[in-house]
């Protein structure tokens, strides 16, 4: 950050945040230090991590706020190009003349756009003002803690890498946030992470998530093998990669010929079937990436003696993780960015120009719930127009009857594609552009995985539950209103194994034995959304009237899209997502359809071959 200035405040500051030109673009605004919008740019533009310049998030951020870029005091970007220049230089000399083929590709993007950003920002938003840049892990760090519940906490951000770090911790205390630890590049902790996500053949920056459902199918079996060849790890979590095993600092993909020949073979290609080295591969390195984490965490308390912690960097998407941090690293609370990534580095980086650079006082956001629902919203009247312009029927329920009509409709095992309010900003829904189902049934995970997600069957779905009701249902004393914690649930046991049958019918005997299958994991585990009534009210009142029928407080929670697009933003997406799915169920607002309300050239939905096709995704 730049030497911190006094301003005279007039009434209200604007400070515009960006993330872009790597993945997830972003832009938030925050006003007098509060957060009154964010979005991703691939809400808008319809292409999923979309990393260009977030045009139109900047000007979604703009309008919500009612004011033009004149009325903006400062504009932020989340990192320092220069210092990841100057990373990405040193590594393509040290590992001269290996690396020729990346450093042909990357330096192009370089020289005409990235070491220009400071210009392209001012000429993209018609802004005559100095940019502001934070740190790449400043960001992140700010973006955990700002936003937390804590006056004073600790904090730990992990990703594959921003400037130089790949690592960071230290401690917030009211409006200061201090760095007093890093791990830097080669070394990383999620760039291992994702090298095994391409070695099992999922999409860098986007399978993670996937890596991370399929671990419970296997056993541990290479976890010796990764301490042995590919990775050193000291008693404080710090660590060292082995970087023969690894080709991502000079090559175009993240492992090579010495990788495979540890594991056994050729990296999965993508697509083909899983077997069970995937499942081993996934289930062992992310237990190394939970003890290293523990660690990592256990001697963050030990230095630092703070009672709670908060995190964000893309590995605190690890819900799995997550859950260990809280049971086992000794601190009294964990608070998570839902936004973890590099698209919450736009509001990080925001909250760190309120605090440090402007020198404003941290109150906004003492002992309350952060608000994720940040995004568009659309009225009624633009819903309704919506709806009569394309001359779709539709039924006026109304929000007091809404949620005792949807919760009757999911206790008859209808799928439903729920739109309402402002949109989440995040990787998660919670609540607003969401696919709910009702748990108790056997076919729902199998029916929303293939028919309506046209996704892997083994992909696990969130449950939604009511915040006062979670310790009925799960082994979780936390709260955990952002999807990012993952706990057993109760009374399940597991059955003898079975491993001769495929992963399906593994998950499928494994679910039997739970209340809730469609929300229990293969190992009787499921990552946790509790409910509140003062974050989301009428989601919360769904819930209870779902319980109110059913006596089950929980619903299926997965997101609004299908497989490869982003989660649905606008009604019309929301539409087209509906009759392209065998979702029978749509609601937008106080409006409901159903699939027998549409003509019968619309009732139809698509094969998983002709969604593919139609969503680009063959």
């Amino acid at each position: 950050m730049p030497k911190p200035v006094h301003h005279q405040i007039h009434k209200v500051l604007n400070i515009l945040g960006l993330s872009c030109y790597y993945h997830d673009a972003a832009a938030c605004l925050v006003q007098d230090g509060r957060v009154v919008a964010a979005a991703q740019e691939e809400a808008f533009t319809r292409k999923k991590h979309d990393p260009d310049f977030p045009r139109q998030a900047v000007a979604f951020c703009l309008k919500q706020a009612s004011i033009t870029m004149g009325d903006v005091d400062h504009v932020v970007f989340y990192e320092k190009p220069f210092l990841k220049f100057e990373r990405l230089l040193e590594t393509y000399v040290a590992n001269a003349p290996f690396g020729w083929p990346s450093f042909l590709k990357a330096m192009p993007v370089w020289l005409k756009q990235k070491l220009w950003i400071p210009d392209l920002i001012q000429k993209e938003l018609n802004w005559e003002g100095k940019v502001l840049f934070t740190e790449h892990h400043e960001s992140h760090a700010a973006s955990a803690f700002y936003p937390s519940p804590f006056r004073k906490a600790a904090f730990l951000t992990t990703d594959g890498v921003g400037e130089w770090a790949t690592s960071s911790w230290g401690v917030g205390s009211g409006n200061k946030l201090r760095i007093q630890a890093e791990l830097n590049f080669p070394h990383s902790l999620g760039l291992l992470y994702s090298a095994f996500t391409y070695f099992t053949g999922f999409r860098v920056n986007s399978g993670e998530y996937k890596l991370m459902g399929l671990a419970p199918y296997g056993e541990p079996r290479y976890v010796q093998r990764i301490y042995d060849h590919l990775i050193s790890v000291k008693e404080d979590g710090s660590y060292r990669l082995n970087l023969d095993y690894f080709t991502y600092m000079t090559g175009l993909r993240m492992t090579g010929k010495r990788f495979e020949s540890l594991f056994g073979g050729p990296a999965r290609t993508p697509e083909s079937p899983i077997t069970q080295r995937e499942m081993d591969l996934a289930r062992s390195v992310q237990v190394v990436t939970e003890e290293i984490i523990l660690k990592t965490a256990r001697h963050i308390r030990q230095e630092t003696h703070a009672e709670n912690l908060c995190l964000a960097g893309g590995v605190a998407l690890n819900c799995v993780s997550n859950g260990r941090l809280f049971r086992e690293a000794g601190f009294r609370e964990i608070w998570i960015q839902p936004a973890s990534g590099d698209a919450g580095g736009a509001l990080g980086a925001a909250l760190l120009v309120w605090h440090e650079y402007v020198q404003q006082d941290r109150d906004t956001f003492q002992g309350a719930l952060f608000d994720p629902y940040l995004g568009p919203a659309f009225s009624d009247e633009d819903i309704r127009a919506f709806l009569e312009s394309e001359k779709i029927p539709y039924e006026e329920v109304g929000y007091d009857a809404l949620p005792k009509q949807v919760a009757a409709l999911l206790a008859q095992q209808q799928t439903v594609g729920w739109f309402q309010g402002r949109m989440e900003f995040g990787p998660r829904a919670l609540g607003n552009r969401s696919i709910l189902a009702d748990p108790r049934g056997t076919d729902v995970q199998k029916t929303v995985n293939l028919k309506i997600k046209f996704r892997e069957s083994f992909r696990p779905f969130a449950p939604s539950v009511l915040r006062h009701r979670v310790q009925d249902w799960f082994d979780l004393e936390a709260d955990s209103p952002y999807m990012l914690l993952v706990a057993p649930v109760k009374g399940w046991k597991a059955p003898n194994e079975t491993n001769s049958k495929n992963m399906q019918a593994r998950l499928e005997e494994r679910q039997a034995h739970s209340a809730i299958p469609a929300v229990t994991h293969v190992d009787g585990s499921a990552r946790i959304q509790t409910v509140h009534p003062e974050l989301n009210s009428l989601y919360h009142r769904l819930l209870m009237a779902f319980e109110a029928l059913t006596d089950c407080p929980v619903l299926v929670n997965t997101s609004f899209n299908v497989r490869g697009e982003p989660i649905v933003c606008s009604p019309q997406e929301a539409f087209t997502c509906f009759v392209r799915t065998h979702l029978d169920v749509l609601v937008l607002g106080p409006f409901l359809i159903t699939k027998q309300m549409l003509p019968l050239s619309l009732q139809k939905a698509f094969s998983p071959d002709e969604i593919a096709h139609a969503y680009g995704l063959d």
